[in-house]
């Protein structure tokens, strides 16, 4: 039997965690804060933490607050802006910088080491762009989390914000822009080694590298099994938790779960490219991340921004992101990764999201014919005197897209899911933005969900106190905790 080779104290642990990402390094150590003596098993197919998607070249490093981009403020129908995502997706940031600004209050992280403050703008041109800028500006800047938003459309007053995008711009272009100087970049890589480096040395904590999961399942008392194969050696372990956040590899690994809520997710991969340039008499005069508007018909995975990026300490510029397209569901993955996600449970949603989504289609198809002078030309839009010989290619991470089976048919979701078993003994991590920026709002989410009774013990609560002082309370209706926790967060994470 496959449950009977995991038998003795070294093969069983309290909680399982499948890659050595974001997503399950902020797990594994909120598991270790609420109790420390919880055996947890992290499980990293590749040499080291942090190397898909939470390395700082495989994604944007903007820490999403709904600052500046527009995607997340999104008319409606009637003329009306949305306003709700943006909302949450703030709160939900906030929460990352109050747990962040604990560990550092207690010497346990380092915020220099990848965090940086830098403003947030948000940058149109024309008539109907600004149009909307102004209503977006007018709707959000009357709450406490944007109040201190400015809007100009004063080429002078633009040359002070952003002065690499102004140079030698027509005096007579209509163009726009928003600006919050509380905007961050974030260098997610050397944070989830911060996380992995913080927990490693602790007795109740394990990190197998280079192993993948081949198979799991779940016994009838409801315990998991789980078979690994490693370089150094291949063996069974069992657990009453486990979490899936590999990234796009969690798809396949969910599917080979055989929990009934993950049959009907499919997935399709995108691929991602940045323009990147290290020349220092660019990078030394742009210190902004600034988000335009996608263009209209493109998905919104297609804004262009044009962000200041420190990795690794060193300060270069970033400009995309350009859609390419691979079977992978990881960087590192099998080319064949797509064709093995295909389920009959999943096969007619996969079509009919296809079919609803030509528009995508039609955006990777163009998307894929660029050639690295259309690239510029793009860049021309935000830099009219790019030199182009300053920016380089760089192939990002793999983005894997919801496709869900809901009431209404197959439908393609461009955000992240939770998805849990009824018993709560799984749970999984599907999709992409805002991903890492709202982490640690997404693991709280997993421990109500699948550790719903530790939750409500007074052990647990009392160190979910001590790491969110703000819990419990709704920022964005209370102006007095908001500005509270801001100010505790930007004085411990030196961002005043």
């Amino acid at each position: 039997m496959f449950n009977n080779s995991a038998s003795g104290s070294e093969n069983t642990y309290d909680a399982i965690l499948v890659g050595a990402g974001i997503m399950s390094s902020t797990l594994a150590v909120l598991l270790h804060e609420l109790e420390p003596d919880l055996r947890l098993l992290i499980v990293e197919r590749l040499s080291s933490p942090g190397l898909e998607s939470s390395s700082a070249k495989n994604n944007a490093g903007t820490g999403h607050a709904a600052n500046c981009e527009l995607n997340y403020t999104p008319i409606q129908a009637n003329g009306a802006i949305s306003t709700t995502k943006a909302f949450e997706i703030n709160k939900s940031f906030e929460q990352s910088l109050e747990f962040w600004a604990s560990l550092s209050e207690k010497g346990q992280l380092m915020p220099k080491t990848f965090l940086n403050k830098l403003p947030h703008i948000s940058l149109v041109f024309g008539d109907n762009d600004i149009s909307f800028l102004k209503k977006r500006f007018s709707e959000i800047s009357s709450h406490a989390a944007f109040s201190q938003m400015d809007f100009t459309m004063d080429h002078a007053e633009l040359k002070d914000w952003i002065p690499l995008v102004m140079d030698g711009r027509e005096k007579s272009e209509k163009i726009a822009a928003t600006r919050i100087k509380r905007g961050t970049d974030i260098d997610f890589g050397n944070l989830t080694r911060s996380y992995i480096n913080m927990i490693e040395p602790k007795e109740s904590i394990e990190i197998n590298y280079s192993t993948n999961v081949e198979n799991l399942q779940q016994d009838n008392e409801g315990d998991w099994y789980l078979s690994l194969n490693g370089t150094k050696n291949n063996r069974i372990v069992r657990s009453k938790f486990v979490f899936l956040g590999a990234g796009g590899g969690a798809l396949s690994l969910l599917q080979k779960s055989g929990i009934p809520e993950g049959l009907s997710y499919g997935g399709f991969p995108v691929s991602g490219k940045w323009l990147i340039c290290e020349e220092e008499k660019s990078t030394k005069i742009h210190n902004a991340k600034v988000y335009g508007n996608a263009a209209v018909g493109a998905p919104p995975m297609s804004v262009p921004h044009l962000d200041t990026r420190w990795i690794n300490g060193e300060r270069s510029l970033l400009f995309g992101p350009f859609a390419g397209f691979s079977s992978n569901f990881l960087k590192y993955g099998s080319k064949l990764d797509l064709f093995r996600s295909i389920k009959p449970t999943n096969f007619f949603p996969m079509i009919q999201a296809g079919l609803d989504n030509l528009d995508l289609g039609k955006y990777l198809f163009n998307q894929l014919i660029q050639t690295n002078e259309d690239r510029i030309e793009t860049l021309k839009r935000f830099l009219p005197l790019v030199s182009p010989s300053d920016w380089k290619l760089s192939v990002a991470g793999q983005r894997v897209q919801i496709i869900k089976q809901t009431p209404q048919g197959g439908v393609l979701k461009m955000g992240t899911e939770v998805v849990t078993s009824s018993d709560g003994s799984l749970a999984a991590l599907l999709g992409a933005s805002p991903g890492a920026s709202t982490a640690v709002t997404i693991m709280i989410e997993v421990l109500n969900r699948c550790w719903h009774e530790k939750m409500k013990s007074g052990q647990w609560q009392n160190r979910m106190l001590e790491l969110f002082p703000s819990i419990g309370s709704d920022i964005n209706s209370n102006q007095e905790v908001l500005s509270s926790i801001r100010q505790r967060n930007d004085f411990l994470l030196k961002l005043s």
